[in-house]
């Protein structure tokens, strides 16, 4: 069994731990992550993930199922393969906690990582109280990161990316009520893996992963999901955390513009921009059809499954049909 305290106290140099605070237990029970104070060292503070590998945790869906389970699992590792080889490669345009040390054994698993309260990231937002331009801020941080990975083959990561994909989701794509989106869905997972312009994509970018700092800067935590990816997939499941149906309606045009123009800016000419573009465009509402799928099976009547959603995805299934 780790023993938490005394590696965190080696790998942060301080001489004791002054208090700790639980942050969030982690889904289905596999574990927590906390806040450590410390007495010395280099850090006064830091994070760390505990994660506890067993096959008995109870979903709060009731979703406990083997491939859910071999799910979860594999999420971990490629969050730890993320601290290790991937993190340090990212700005302060696309700012993500410092890894400071992960280990495994069997059972167990603990990343150390840096404390974004402490380096000027103290604040959450949730959809009562975000505002415009706090979703503008995190667009922008999705729009580096796209940028900073783009064409990145994502060795190490999910080789698609995002916790609802549906090849990781064949107990929820078995419990769909949409038949015409059930049938479909394969189709639009396609045209979603099969564009020409694939980056990293974060995989879970709720409103509740980003950290604000006091002059609206933004940063970014949970790296469980994160793989190959159109970035259409994190813009429309971010947006979908922020807004009911009729900011989604009002706010579409203003966001994908804000985001592109981000974009453009990050890549610098890199690329063809007006390429990417007008085929990340085109596959907006497929992201949004994409996570429909998933909310269908896993949740129906969900609040996200509401007529703005609803639209985008028959606007896909018609698209569809056509060809």
């Amino acid at each position: 069994m780790l023993n938490l305290k005394k590696e965190i106290l080696r790998v942060t140099s301080a001489s004791n731990i002054l208090e700790t605070q639980s942050v969030q237990n982690l889904w289905s029970g596999y574990g927590e992550i906390k806040r450590y104070q410390l007495e010395e060292g280099k850090f006064k503070s830091i994070i760390a993930k505990h994660i506890q590998l067993s096959d008995g945790q109870q979903h709060p869906k009731g979703w406990n199922t083997s491939s859910s389970h071999q799910r979860k699992l594999k999420s971990y590792q490629v969050e730890r393969v993320w601290y290790q080889n991937y993190a340090h490669l990212t700005d302060e345009n696309c700012r993500v906690p410092k890894a400071l040390h992960s280990t495994e054994t069997e059972m167990e698993m603990l990343i150390i990582m840096e404390d974004l309260n402490e380096s000027g990231y103290p604040h959450r937002h949730n959809p009562d109280n975000i505002t415009l331009p706090n979703v503008k801020s995190c667009l922008k941080w999705l729009a580096n990161f796209h940028a900073k990975f783009m064409n990145n083959p994502a060795e190490g990561l999910w080789p698609i990316g995002t916790y609802w994909h549906l090849d990781t989701r064949p107990d929820e794509w078995d419990k769909m009520n949409n038949l015409s989106l059930k049938n479909t869905a394969k189709a639009i997972d396609e045209k979603l893996n099969q564009a020409q312009y694939q980056t990293i994509i974060h995989g879970d970018a709720k409103l509740a992963n980003f950290c604000f700092g006091n002059n609206n800067n933004v940063a970014a935590v949970d790296f469980q999901y994160v793989g190959k990816g159109c970035g259409m997939k994190d813009v429309a499941y971010f947006i979908s955390s922020c807004f009911e149906e009729e900011e989604c309606e009002k706010y579409e045009e203003e966001l994908l513009g804000h985001y592109f123009n981000e974009l453009d800016k990050a890549l610098d000419n890199t690329l063809d921009f007006k390429s990417l573009k007008s085929e990340w465009q085109k596959l907006y509402k497929y992201a949004w059809a994409d996570f429909y799928r998933f909310l269908d099976g896993w949740s129906p009547g969900h609040w996200k499954m509401h007529d703005y959603s609803q639209r985008l995805t028959q606007e896909v299934l018609s698209e569809l049909d056509l060809k």
